[in-house]
């Protein structure tokens, strides 16, 4: 029964150097993720005149409750949508002149919804090119607070980013939202929050955050359930092989956790408890249809793994997937047919008929580490199957493909 050795999650470990840098005194964030996009927002951070001690079993944050130390600063938020949505917001609550910008990768992709919600709260900020989009400048002078309307249809980050401001504004802020999607991950926010020494009030969809700043503390990072998917899905299709996540269990903040759910519903064997996940491979696995709108971060990975189920695999209400690092639902469409694999798709949905994969494909990475994580289980019962781009999964994973590998032989 191997038990795989899960990074921490990159949407904790983000929201908890937020919340680190915007608290009252020293905040000790042990096991963070060692990523490219978790070392991009501990560097923006430092940018901005924050103290982050780096070790390797543990982060150290001097928090800053009055915003940046210091009065400009240029910082790139490399590829991570957590660094380009976060930080912007964290400087806002500050005083002085900052820029952001990204790769381009991250330039493509929007974060208007968060920046007009800003720019209602009174906040200078300008795009520089293409409006919604990076670069941008912020004229921080502090935010009074009150309520602000926001759509947070495309992502969850807009709603978490304001969630995450609140405290720090004068008044405390009123959100009210008109849509949602990934939900899962504001629930992650709020009980983070909670942790930080602040209660969200919330009455349907309105979030009521109150003024008052964070509280220090010693936070611990739980494994990346996203990335805990591929494992999980290894033994899915692997009849007789089982894989055990220690330290994301019954108790985990993450949603993404669910998509065992998914694994149990097509025939594998789920055990879920208070500090563990166990599935085992039972040679079944069955067609479905399945709504991921909350947990779509782990829709490739069940598109992956599809084409190996006795019927058609429908999953719906992932629309949202198409602005992610890239578009993961034609992403995923187009290797599988690569793959000789039947595949339909809709503005929301796609569609995967039964067929084994051919051999020695190359896969299309588009840059985005999700689709070649994915692939690599699909690569268990595809012999040949390379990528394009294999090391693009450095911004969640650096060793994917060792620990990936040392399972594939595992007994």
């Amino acid at each position: 029964m191997p038990a795989v050795d899960i990074p921490g999650s990159k949407s904790i470990t983000a929201r908890a150097l937020f919340l680190a840098a915007a608290a009252d005194g020293v905040s000790t964030l042990v096991r963070p993720l060692r990523s490219d996009d978790t070392e991009g927002f501990a560097e923006g951070l430092v940018r901005l005149g924050y103290r982050v001690g780096r070790t390797p079993g543990a982060w150290q944050v001097d928090g800053r409750p009055q915003g940046p130390a210091v009065a400009e600063a240029d910082v790139y938020c490399r590829d991570g949508a957590t660094t380009a949505r976060f930080l912007p917001t964290l400087a806002a609550a500050g005083s002085g002149t900052y820029r952001f910008d990204a790769s381009p990768q991250m330039r493509g992709r929007p974060l208007g919804p968060l920046t007009r919600a800003l720019r209602d709260l009174g906040v200078d900020l300008r795009h520089e090119e293409a409006e919604g989009h990076h670069p941008l400048t912020v004229r921080a002078a502090g935010v009074k607070g009150g309520e602000v309307v926001l759509d947070a249809g495309e992502s969850s980050q807009y709603l978490t980013a304001l969630l995450l401001l609140g405290p720090l504004t004068r008044d405390g802020l009123r959100i009210r939202v008109t849509d949602l999607v990934s939900a899962p991950y504001v629930e992650i926010t709020l009980a983070m929050m909670r942790s930080f020494g602040v209660d969200v009030v919330r009455d349907g969809e309105v979030f009521e955050v109150p003024a008052g700043g964070y509280r220090a503390t010693t936070y611990e990072v739980e494994p990346d359930a996203s990335t805990a998917s591929y494992f999980f899905a290894a033994a899915a299709v692997t009849p007789g092989r089982e894989v055990t996540v220690p330290g994301l269990g019954s108790g985990a903040l993450q949603g993404d956790l669910r998509f065992v759910d998914v694994l149990r519903r097509m025939g594998a064997e789920v055990e879920v408890v208070a500090d563990r996940t166990t599935v085992r491979g039972t040679g079944v696995l069955r067609g479905l249809t399945v709504n991921m709108r909350d947990i779509s971060d782990t829709m490739p990975t069940l598109a992956a793994i599809a084409p190996f189920a006795s019927g058609p695999v429908l999953i719906e209400d992932v629309a949202n997937t198409r602005v992610k690092e890239c578009d993961r639902l034609e992403a995923c469409a187009e290797n599988l047919r690569r793959l000789g694999v039947d595949v339909t798709t809709g503005p929301d949905r796609i569609e995967i008929h039964p067929g084994e994969p051919l051999p020695d494909v190359r896969i299309k990475s588009y840059g985005d580490h999700r689709v070649v994580m994915s692939f690599a289980v699909t690569a268990l019962r595809a012999p040949g199957l390379s990528y394009d781009d294999p090391d693009c999964v450095r911004k969640t994973f650096p060793s994917f493909h060792e620990t990936f590998s040392a399972l594939r032989t595992a007994s």
